[in-house]
């Protein structure tokens, strides 16, 4: 009898470790699910809204990179080319080189191409008034990034806040309250904060990165405005 009870104790320590680990996974997985998705419904509504932040300003990001730097990209004999044609007087040569050219260096210059022959303040204008066009349509979206980095935080915080609010009241309703119970409403809650934060700070990088090329955008506009008024205002030879 007593080896028979030792038999079955063996038995039982050897399958109660193995079952745990296998109880813990269990609870690990679907604390990981909840983590981002939570198992309310203003948890779900935070994590769509940030999401759906989080895909705005990806996009934003990626097609006004594209589009900056190829509006950067003019060929450094352009202006030159403007100028041997200009100088020779075949203007239609000129602007023909013009369209051939998607930037918004080369739709100013032709511009001021069409001008040519009026005074000069009136030719700067026109350059100046296509420039701030151009300029309006690399901006385009760059407020609505910037909103979203802004928004992102405050979305964030509003889903940490109510995800306590429930769960206190959650806890102030049931009979016994562990530390466990609390530590994971905490934990569920202010994974929206952290979802938010993340979509400000990739946001905020990209503005910035935008921003950045954009300059270099403007001062290579602003400079070939200034070279085509140089060469009008050259004695001709």
């Amino acid at each position: 009898m007593t080896s028979q009870s030792l038999l079955t104790a063996l038995i039982l320590l050897q399958v109660v470790p193995a079952t745990k680990p296998v109880a813990e996974a269990v609870v690990k997985q679907k604390s990981l699910l909840q983590t981002f998705v939570g198992d309310t419904t203003s948890s779900l509504v935070m994590f769509i809204i940030l999401v759906s932040l989080s895909i705005g300003a990806l996009f934003i990001i990626i097609e006004r990179y594209f589009t900056i730097r190829r509006a950067a990209q003019v060929d450094q004999n352009f202006m030159n080319s403007i100028r041997a044609s200009v100088e020779s007087g075949n203007l239609q040569a000129a602007r023909a080189l013009c369209q051939s050219v998607d930037a918004p260096m080369a739709r100013m210059v032709e511009k001021g191409l069409d001008r040519i022959g009026k005074p000069l303040e009136d030719i700067q204008k026109a350059i100046e008034n296509v420039g701030n066009l151009e300029l309006l349509k690399l901006e385009r979206n760059l407020s609505t990034l910037a909103s979203i980095s802004g928004l992102g935080p405050m979305f964030g915080l509003l889903g940490t806040v109510l995800g306590l609010i429930l769960s206190f009241e959650n806890m102030s309703t049931a009979t016994a309250v562990t530390p466990q119970v609390l530590s994971a409403g905490i934990y569920q809650a202010l994974t929206s904060t952290a979802l938010g934060l993340t979509v400000s700070i990739v946001s905020m990088a990209g503005y910035n990165l935008l921003i950045t090329n954009l300059d270099k955008v403007i001062y290579k506009m602003e400079y070939t405005a200034l070279q085509f008024m140089d060469l009008l205002q050259e004695p001709s030879r």
